[in-house]
């Protein structure tokens, strides 16, 4: 188990440093997002998912992956529940889209190891939060399949930037 655990932090550290090297250097967390926010962008997600006739679950997080909204439209699963908010978690915490997890994975090689890791849900769905430049939290969305969850919560971060 200590040999499984610790062979999960080397990997965290890689996909970290491989990330950050590629982009402007790393993105600050800054302060949390606040309910209304979260509010108005969770309307957005079910407007978009309602137009098109989808039923999802919305989770928004803070910076530090606490629960600041859970949005249930009715006769989605429940097991969405678990779904949604591991997104946004895995969205917050390595501070990218968990799409960019599903992709590694798909290309197969050694971005399989990220399974390893605990805590991350590696499919499309979960999105950072930005505001003035800066990660405030984080959304998961889950209901219909991850490239359409993922669509949803594209289509809402569009609408309230």
């Amino acid at each position: 188990m200590k040999t499984i655990s610790i062979l999960g932090v080397f990997i965290l550290v890689a996909i970290t440093a491989t990330a950050q090297s590629t982009s402007k250097g790393p993105v600050a967390y800054g302060e949390n997002i606040t309910l209304e926010a979260a509010k108005k962008i969770a309307t957005e997600c079910e407007k978009f998912a309602t137009e098109k006739q989808w039923t999802i679950i919305v989770a928004i997080v803070d910076t530090g992956g606490n629960l600041v909204l859970l949005h249930k439209m009715d006769n989605t699963q429940i097991g969405s529940v678990d779904v949604a908010l591991g997104k946004a978690k895995t969205a917050n915490a390595f501070k990218r889209p968990t799409k960019s997890f599903e992709d590694g994975l798909a290309a197969g090689g050694t971005s399989i190891r990220i399974l390893n890791v605990p805590g991350i849900t590696p499919v499309d769905g979960g999105e950072p939060i930005y505001s003035n430049g800066k990660i405030i939290g984080a959304i998961g969305i889950s209901g219909m399949s991850s490239a359409q969850d993922g669509e949803v919560v594209k289509a809402a971060l569009a609408t309230v930037k």
